[in-house]
């Protein structure tokens, strides 16, 4: 019988309040039901020696950030990279061993995993969310770099196709369609009178995160022209977001004349979990269910309504109206679908597919501008578009709603449920092939030496081969590498065989300083004590430094033996010092001291790492799997 394929799946926590949660969260239960799977799964945002998520989950879970401590004294641009699990991945790889890797999030979040030893060999799926035109360059360069390779909206497959890549296809993020239908009218009428809203007003909602991409200036100046056009509607403008991130509602509604008692949001209650429709009345407000204080706030995402209560509030609706700059899904318009509300979205990025006829849609128009520094096209949504389209909606008869809401809900389910999408993913990992990966090669060095793939090639050809098979770095005619190299070569008259010199320098550069250093056949049979390792690369100075200081940190670890790392050169100023057990070569590996240490369930081949040159503190010097007294350090 052949064996399951062990599945790694990496995004936001599956219990997490976001759109990638939701979506990783289905996608869970879906595969772990068919049991044909080992699944793991690996959580952003959340520490990965603690480990405590596995509890909570019926499927082994992972925490991929590296200790507080550790982000804390990194620079901003490496704890970014430590919060999409980057500094933590290759540990769980190497624990988890998986046929397939599944990353769930912007592309951003995977820069340089390309160049991680395990990328490709093993089978390697992205799924991400692209929104804007011209395409991410960065989105661009991983084209070549990603086999499986699927985005959230065929907005952005279709970008794609027009640069002529054909394996780049639309996997919807998915949707539980369980959790959200259309109530009865005598549930919806119930609901209305618990939260004092009139039977007959004309409720327009819109559920979004407050973020600036979402158009909240726009859908206020659209609400206000509908209501001056058609007072009778008693209209209401149903806004179910935090009102304290983001833009800053109140204000605008000072602007823009607009009566607060005509914008009604939703309160939840941080005690009892109950939420109430209203005016807004600013946060930390009493809860009138519970009575208990200052605990009702506008939903965030932290505290917010479950997914009955969220259907509950699409059933307070009349119509759904969601404008935005652009975005990847965004999953309250399928939401509201399935509640058969007629939806109204902005004809542009993933929403394209949201405002048809079939997908019972209205497109909102939109005129385009420019986001300063990304040059990405935005869309600013029409307010007279809005103003018009939510007048066609009151106008039309009960039948006609009704006939268009069935259509909302059948497309959504047809295109976005969990059944439909977890079938789809199921066949894209059923067709993914069988490796023969060691995991115990944790680094993989450039190629030191150049053979042509063929005899003869043309530049472009040439360009792209040296780059796969000196660098391993897949690159086509779109990536940006591959237009430098043919514009020097070209512009510079650049002969090719000095490129290739040029490129294996690169490679013996890049593996002197990345030579993988393998601990194990440092350590002879005397060598299997508890060890300390002590981190220096130069210089005099600093050894002499270090020198002084052995003495104390061996009275601090009696049982201990201490390895100094060091450059050779520096050997004779410290390998005579008695509390000194032995000298090693430094290497720059040393300086993750995971690699040192251990991680989670992982141990290294040290109890305990100090890197004290590093005086900027890009390295900790003090967590040392628990064990440091008293928070020793060696200038103590």
């Amino acid at each position: 019988m052949k064996n399951k394929k062990t599945l790694l799946i990496h995004s936001n926590f599956c219990k997490a309040f976001t759109g990638f949660g939701k979506n990783k969260k289905n996608i869970l239960r879906y595969l772990y039901s068919t049991n044909k799977y080992n699944i793991v799964e690996a959580a952003n945002g959340h520490d990965f020696k603690k480990n405590h998520l596995t509890n909570s989950t019926p499927w082994p879970c992972y925490g991929t950030l590296p200790p507080i401590e550790t982000i804390q004294n990194l620079n901003p641009e490496d704890q970014k990279v430590a919060g999409y699990g980057g500094l933590v991945i290759d540990q769980i790889i190497n624990l988890v061993k998986p046929d397939v890797y599944i990353g769930i999030e912007d592309i951003w979040a995977f820069n340089e995993f390309h160049r991680k030893p395990w990328w490709n060999k093993i089978n390697c799926m992205v799924w991400t969310t692209l929104d804007s035109l011209p395409i991410l360059s960065q989105a661009i360069e991983y084209a070549p770099k990603i086999k499986n390779y699927y985005v959230w909206s065929s907005f952005a497959e279709k970008a794609f196709q027009q640069m002529g890549y054909d394996h780049i296809k639309t996997l919807h993020g998915s949707l539980d369609i369980n959790n959200f239908y259309k109530l009865s009218q005598d549930k919806r009428d119930q609901l209305r009178t618990q939260n004092n809203l009139d039977l007959d007003c004309f409720i327009i909602g819109f559920v979004f995160r407050n973020q600036l991409r979402k158009s909240v200036p726009n859908l206020l100046d659209g609400f206000k022209l509908f209501k001056s056009r058609n007072p009778q509607s008693k209209c209401k403008l149903l806004l179910h977001t935090s009102w304290s991130e983001g833009w800053n509602i109140i204000q605008f509604l000072d602007e823009k004349g607009i009566d607060y008692n005509d914008i009604i949001t939703t309160y939840f209650c941080n005690n009892c979990n109950q939420y109430q429709i209203k005016p807004f009345s600013g946060e930390q407000q009493n809860c009138t269910c519970c009575e208990s204080q200052k605990t009702l706030n506008t939903t965030n995402v932290t505290h917010g309504v479950n997914e009955k209560q969220l259907n509950e509030i699409y059933n307070l609706m009349d119509v759904y109206c969601h404008p935005f700059t652009s975005g990847g899904q965004e999953i309250p318009i399928q939401e509201a679908k399935l509640t058969e509300l007629i939806t109204l979205v902005t004809n542009y990025s993933c929403g394209e597919e949201n405002c048809t006829e079939e997908s019972g849609g209205i497109p909102l128009e939109w005129s385009e501008y420019r986001e300063p520094g990304t040059q990405f096209i935005k869309a600013s949504t029409s307010p007279e578009s809005i103003a018009l389209n939510l007048e066609k909606v009151y106008n039309m008869n009960t039948e006609e709603k009704s006939r268009i809401g069935v259509i909302s809900r059948n497309w959504a389910i047809d295109n976005f449920s969990v059944e439909v999408i977890g079938r789809k993913l199921e066949e894209i990992i059923d067709s993914m092939p069988d490796h023969n990966y060691d995991f115990s090669n944790q680094q993989e060095g450039f190629k030191e030496t150049y053979e042509s793939s063929k005899e003869q090639m043309s530049l472009e050809e040439f360009i792209i081969d040296i780059h796969k098979n000196i660098l391993n770095e897949d690159i086509d005619y779109n990536s940006s590498a591959f237009k430098f190299w043919r514009n020097k070569i070209i512009n510079e008259k650049i002969n090719t065989e000095d490129v290739v010199k040029h490129f294996l320098n690169i490679a013996k550069e890049h593996n002197s300083k990345n030579n993988k250093v393998e601990f194990s056949s440092l350590f002879s049979e005397e060598d299997q004590g508890k060890r300390i390792a002590v981190v220096m690369p130069q210089s005099e100075t600093d050894i002499f430094l270090i020198n002084s200081l052995i003495k104390n940190l061996k009275r601090q670890y009696p049982t201990y033996n201490i390895y100094v790392f060091t450059n050779p050169q520096y050997f004779e100023y410290i390998e005579d010092n008695p509390f000194v057990y032995r000298c090693l070569t430094y290497s720059p590996i040393l300086e993750n001291q995971f690699a040192l240490e251990g991680v989670g369930d992982s141990k290294g081949f040290f109890e305990l790492a100090f890197h004290p040159h590093n005086t900027t503190q890009k390295n900790v010097s003090y967590i040392h799997n628990g064990l440091a007294k008293n928070q020793f350090s060696l200038y103590k």
